[in-house]
């Protein structure tokens, strides 16, 4: 019979930090003195994403999830003062590190978040102690059709392109980014599709995701040195992998193996937001993966 993790250890506090001129939203769980997890959400959503896993891992990690800036509980600047671009938002998470003493991290990246994370790993490579990607995409052959219209606004960035992209802000695109390629959508949480509805609705929020749809092709253009740090690296990486992801393709978790052989990666049955359907599942392989990668640097660990 499995122990029911105490209470005391997995119990998530909610924080904010003041960096730079953005104040980070951040949640955070487990014992400062074992290892870290930097766990770095995607669009459309923010921390919240992971109120599931964090009580799984919390019991032998020091778990840290803060809100990108635009995203979240994490305060949003006016664009007229603030860059919303992808080397902005990992100098936000630099500091943001720095600010609340993290020396070492293993990385959780999710969509957004890995290249925001993977930014982070080029920066400072010595930190990182293993990633696990969660349909966190570094490679072309991982880009689904999806991407069309985006990828046309990169092309072209006209008036007429940028106001097509704002179909992907509405409630119904947000559900069904959730629920696409589920087997059981009565297993999504409705409060997760709506959250993230509400925050992308805020005033102004809409141009700052336009914004970053446009600077999206910035991280794309880094996969090569992205896949540079994976061959030279080798950073201990787990890729848990929605298979249905509607965005990000299969071949884009295989691909992690042609750079890094020793790469684990699970294909799960579910689609984009596989923390809602595979929780247990996804914490079990996490548990099981660190226990080996971190082996050596666990500080008093359960």
């Amino acid at each position: 019979m499995t122990a029911v993790p105490d209470s005391s250890q997995t119990r998530t506090r909610h924080h904010n930090v003041k960096v730079g001129p953005v104040t980070v939203f951040y949640r955070e769980a487990g014992n400062p003195q074992h290892p870290t997890l930097l766990l770095l959400h995607g669009f459309p959503t923010s921390s919240h994403m992971f109120r599931n896993l964090i009580p799984l891992l919390a019991d032998r990690y020091h778990v840290v999830a803060p809100d990108l800036p635009g995203f979240g509980f994490t305060t949003a600047p006016d664009r007229k003062a603030f860059s919303y671009n992808f080397d902005t938002l990992a100098k936000v998470i630099e500091g943001f590190t720095d600010a609340i003493g993290l020396r070492r991290y293993a990385l959780y990246i999710f969509d957004y978040g890995a290249p925001v994370g993977l930014r982070l790993a080029l920066s400072r490579p010595d930190r990182v102690t293993a990633i696990v990607s969660q349909n966190g995409n570094a490679y072309e052959e991982g880009l689904s059709g999806g991407w069309s219209p985006i990828q046309r606004y990169w092309q072209d960035p006209t008036d007429a392109n940028r106001e097509a992209l704002r179909s992907f802000l509405t409630l119904d695109a947000t559900k069904w980014q959730y629920t696409h390629g589920v087997s059981d959508a009565m297993l999504v949480a409705p409060e997760s599709y709506t959250l993230d509805s509400a925050l992308l609705g805020r005033p102004g929020n809409d141009d700052i995701q336009l914004d970053l749809f446009l600077d999206y092709a910035s991280n794309v253009a880094l996969y090569p040195k992205f896949q540079a740090y994976f061959a030279e690296r080798r950073p201990p990486l787990l890729a848990m992998w929605g298979k249905n992801d509607p965005f990000f393709l299969p071949p884009g978790a295989e691909a992690f193996k042609r750079d890094n052989p020793n790469a684990e990666v699970h294909l799960l049955d579910t689609g984009h937001f596989a923390l809602e359907t595979h929780v247990v599942e996804i914490a079990k392989a996490m548990r099981e993966f660190l226990g080996r990668a971190l082996a050596t640097g666990k500080r008093d660990a359960a």
